[in-house]
């Protein structure tokens, strides 16, 4: 993972559907991803930690039988409207790249910036 950002988006996303605890999340991350994303303990839990504080999820810490309880974190409703807008900006991140990337688009444009001379 590059940037914090990052990961407490695709929290966000994972929570999105249900509640989970960390170490679901992380093991999500990873498979979702194919592997090629991790969510490491280190980056992870100061991450849930922070978008507790800032309300975008909400903890709770839930009883398992025969184990101890294990603090499941599910969205809010600040949450829900945080992944809105990270996914619009993911997009419009993605389709730049997308056009920079395809062949024929990132030819520079004819006309020198400011207009016609």
């Amino acid at each position: 993972m590059a940037f914090k950002k990052d990961l407490s988006t695709l929290v966000l996303g994972l929570l999105q559907e249900e509640g989970l605890h960390g170490y679901e999340i992380a093991r999500r991350i990873r498979e979702v991803s194919d592997k090629s994303l991790e969510a490491a303990e280190g980056r992870l839990y100061p991450a849930l930690h922070k978008l507790e504080l800032d309300g975008l999820v909400r903890a709770e810490w839930v009883p398992q039988e025969g184990r101890r309880m294990r603090k499941v974190y599910s969205l809010t409703e600040a949450g829900q409207a945080e992944l809105t807008t990270q996914r619009k900006a993911w997009r419009a991140f993605a389709d730049s790249v997308e056009a920079i990337l395809s062949p024929g688009h990132n030819k520079p444009s004819s006309q020198p910036e400011g207009g016609a001379a």
